[in-house]
């Protein structure tokens, strides 16, 4: 069986323990009942959105969004993740550039500021998750070659709607160990003649400390890992995780001289954060002195 980029096969877990096959019912359930009232309130707000957006020319997704923040604060620790943001996320039109470790990424992204998501196409199709990124205004791209400015079409009309945009340029996602070459291919965007100096990209680096027993890749979801397994270990298993977000600084077109150029400056320095915070939980006492915004 092939798991991903790099043939790693996920660490061998025990088979659940009583304690833990509880803990699994009870968030399952919690969580269960919560999406489906938040998502029922999120499609009744978002269609007014809509109505409006298509009378206005423009995206309005302010109530929706926060619907969708509140759905994620209730997430994470209900996946047993201690939430923690360094940095200031940007509003308005532009994009996040984050490394990608896993499906809760997006929660956590959704977390912190509620961006419009781009997924490849196959996502379209899943089940239940495929409806869901549909109602909340998912980008869905097709990655086969020779579809790139078919990609970058889309998203440029998304960011000249004013939508602000989560890209994850590795093109994969990994074991949560590492940082991959950011590809250049959705950079252009910020380099179109209407659009240059009004938006711009936001690194972000993404760490998982999994808690005490747990293995050091657990939160990591990637290859042809079963995405319902991997969800009932972070239910059952996951206590004292964290997962952190790093916002730094923006990158403008002034900075790099292509497509190229800023999507090697964004990856470095992701990396160059991931490598310095990809570290044991600091205590609270620690995070407290380095501006770190956290719930649990």
């Amino acid at each position: 069986m092939t798991i991903g980029w790099n043939d790693a096969d996920p660490a061998a877990l025990p088979p659940l323990r009583a304690g833990q096959k509880l803990r699994l019912a009870l968030r399952a359930s919690w969580a269960l009942l919560t999406l489906a009232v938040l998502f029922a309130i999120f499609l009744v707000i978002r269609g007014g959105e809509l109505l409006v957006g298509r009378l206005t020319g423009r995206s309005h997704r302010r109530l929706g969004a926060h619907i969708v923040q509140v759905w994620a604060m209730l997430a994470l620790p209900t996946l047993g993740l201690r939430y923690v943001q360094r940095g200031t996320p940007i509003r308005g039109a532009g994009a996040f550039v984050a490394n990608h470790s896993s499906w809760i990424d997006i929660v956590a992204l959704q977390r912190a500021a509620a961006p419009f998501l781009v997924s490849k196409s196959e996502v379209r199709s899943w089940p239940g998750i495929g409806f869901i990124g549909r109602a909340i205004g998912t980008l869905f791209i097709d990655r086969k070659a020779g579809a790139a400015k078919k990609q970058e079409a889309e998203l440029l009309d998304r960011l000249r709607r004013g939508d602000h945009m989560a890209l994850f340029p590795e093109g994969t996602s990994t074991d949560g160990q590492r940082v991959l070459p950011f590809k250049s291919s959705l950079f252009g965007v910020f380099f179109a003649p209407d659009l240059e100096g009004r938006v711009a990209a936001q690194p972000v680096a993404i760490v998982y400390r999994p808690g005490p027993g747990l293995p050091a890749n657990f939160c990591g979801w990637w290859g042809d890992m079963d995405f319902a397994a991997h969800i009932i270990d972070m239910f059952a298993r996951s206590v004292g995780s964290e997962v952190e977000l790093t916002f730094l600084e923006p990158v403008s077109v002034a900075e790099a001289p292509g497509r190229k150029a800023m999507a090697a400056l964004c990856g470095a320095r992701v990396a160059e954060t991931f490598a310095a915070r990809h570290l044991p939980a600091p205590d609270a006492a620690g995070d407290a002195g380095q501006g770190a915004a956290t719930s649990g």
